[in-house]
């Protein structure tokens, strides 16, 4: 029986993308998201410095996600985050 549960997703998104590009890649996580639970908030917190370089990059664009889904979906979306190109890091926690 799948339980529903709470996640917290925040998303590093390089800062050298256009844009449209962080605008497409957001819809994509938000589709996915959709499809397979209830999205409660989107944050956007725009461009922030990171704490230590990652990839030669110093700044990343920041983007928070609340949702419900089933137990089984953040390891999916986990794998989704790590094969697009356009994100540097991903942390999904439960609440």
């Amino acid at each position: 029986m799948a339980t529903i549960s709470q996640y917290e997703t925040v998303v590093i998104f390089k800062s050298n993308l256009g844009k449209e590009a962080i605008t497409a890649l957001l819809e994509k996580f938000k589709a996915l998201v959709s499809e397979n639970g209830t999205i409660e908030s989107v944050d956007e917190w725009g461009k922030r410095r990171l704490a230590y370089p990652i990839n030669d990059e110093n700044e990343g664009i920041y983007v928070q996600f609340v949702f419900s889904a089933d137990n089984s979906f953040p390891t999916e979306l986990d794998r989704q985050l790590k094969l697009t190109d356009g994100v540097m890091r991903s942390l999904i926690i439960r609440k």
